[in-house]
C-alpha cells in the first residue's frame, strides 16, 4: 500500500494553450484539484516552490486555503527553499496552516535548487556567513525552524507586557503540537539524505538528484534511500520515517491522452550539469497504457522502496485533465501493483 498524491509546480502561461494563464488561475486552481484529488481518494496534495518565476512561490496562503476547503488529504510543500526563509517567521506561518488543516501539513523543506536570478536569496535579505556557502546558509536555516517547532520557549517576556504573559520564556504562537515530526527534506543526494535522517526529518526524493555513480536513476535513488534508512536507525530515533520519490506518469487511456504523452513513450533517463559542478540524473517519464504502465513501474527499484509517490501534473492542462490523471492512475495503475 502507497500514499499516493500530487506535486504541482504550479506554472502558469499567457499562451492561449494554457488552463492557467494568471497567478490567480493558478492559485485558484491549485485549490480546486486538491479538493478533487480529495474526493478521488488520492492521499495528497503538494506544491512546488519556486521564486521569480510565473510558477507558484509563497505557500502558507496557499496551504491554508486547501486546508479549510479538505479534510482528510494531506498537504504539503515540496519544496520550500530555506535560502530564502526567515526560520521564525515560517514556524509562525507553519503553526497557523496546519492548525486551519486540523494537522494534515506535510513539509517538505530544502536547500533550493538553481533559481531564476543570480544569488536570489540576497534580494531577500539573506547572505552565508563568512566562510559558509548558500547550502551551509540553508541548513542552518533549517535547523532553526526545526528547533521552534518543538515549542520550547527561548525569549525573554517583557516585564511590562501589554497582556498577560505565562512564567518562564516564551515561544512562537500560534504553536501547532506535532508539526515538527512532519518535516520532510528534499535531498538530491546520499550525504544529504544521511543528515536529514540525523535530524529526525522524512525524506523527499524528486525526478532529480546527483549522478553519483552512473547507474540508473531509480536504482541509485534506492541506494538514496537506503542510505537514509541506515542512518535514521544508527540516530536511534523512534517509529519509521517516511519517504516519498516523485514521478511523471501519464497513463494513455483515450485520444486526448495519446496526443499530449504518446511522445512520451520512449523516455529515458537524462544527465546533465544544473550548475557549473553539479552533475545531475533527471528520471524517465512513464507514458503508456495501463498495461504497459504496471509492468514499467514493477520495475521501478526506488517507487518500490518509498512509502509515498508524488504525481508530477502538468498544472496548465487544467483542473478536470489533471483530476483525470489522478482517476486514470489511481483506477487502472495502483491496484494492479498493490498499491491500492
Amino acid at each position: 500500500m502507497k500514499k499516493i498524491g500530487f506535486l504541482s509546480f504550479g506554472h502558469w502561461s499567457e499562451s492561449p494553450y494554457s488552463k492557467a494563464r494568471s497567478a490567480s488561475d493558478t492559485l485558484l486552481q491549485s485549490i480546486e484539484l486538491a479538493v478533487a484529488a480529495e474526493e478521488l481518494g488520492a492521499d495528497g496534495a503538494y506544491f512546488r516552490v519556486h521564486h521569480f518565476a510565473q510558477q507558484l512561490a509563497s505557500p502558507f496562503p496557499l496551504l491554508a486555503a486547501v486546508g479549510a476547503r479538505t479534510s482528510r488529504i494531506e498537504i504539503g510543500t515540496g519544496v520550500i527553499d530555506m535560502r530564502y526563509e526567515n526560520p521564525l517567521y515560517m514556524a509562525e506561518d507553519a503553526g497557523a496552516a496546519d492548525l486551519i488543516a486540523g494537522g494534515r501539513l506535510q513539509l517538505g523543506i530544502s536547500r533550493g535548487s538553481p533559481e531564476q536570478v543570480i544569488d536570489g536569496w540576497r534580494y531577500f535579505g539573506y547572505a552565508p556567513a563568512e566562510g559558509e556557502t548558500e547550502a551551509d546558509m540553508a541548513r542552518k536555516h533549517a535547523e532553526v525552524f526545526l528547533k521552534v517547532l518543538e515549542g520550547e520557549g527561548f525569549a525573554e517576556p517583557n516585564p511590562r507586557p501589554m497582556f498577560p504573559n505565562p512564567p518562564g520564556l516564551l515561544r512562537l504562537e500560534p504553536h501547532s503540537e506535532g508539526l515538527r515530526r512532519r518535516i520532510w527534506w528534499g535531498s538530491s543526494s546520499n550525504a544529504t539524505a544521511r543528515w536529514a535522517a540525523g535530524l529526525g526529518m522524512h525524506l523527499m526524493s524528486s525526478t532529480l538528484k546527483d549522478d553519483e555513480n552512473g547507474k540508473p536513476f531509480h536504482v541509485q535513488q534506492a541506494e538514496q534511500i537506503q542510505a537514509y534508512r541506515e542512518a535514521w536507525k544508527e540516530a536511534g530515533h523512534e517509529g519509521e520515517p517516511r519517504v516519498s520519490v516523485s514521478r511523471s506518469i501519464m497513463p494513455i487511456v483515450n485520444d486526448t491522452d495519446r496526443a499530449y504523452f504518446g511522445h512520451e513513450r520512449t523516455s529515458s533517463d537524462q544527465v546533465g550539469f544544473i550548475d557549473a559542478t553539479t552533475r545531475a540524473i533527471f528520471g524517465r517519464t512513464y507514458a503508456a497504457e495501463p498495461d504497459v504502465l504496471v509492468k514499467e513501474l514493477a520495475g521501478d527499484e526506488a517507487i518500490a522502496a518509498a512509502d509515498t509517490l508524488l504525481l508530477t501534473v502538468p498544472s496548465q492542462l487544467g483542473v478536470d485533465y489533471n483530476a483525470h490523471l489522478l482517476s486514470s492512475l489511481l483506477t487502472h495503475v495502483a491496484p494492479a501493483l498493490g498499491w491500492r
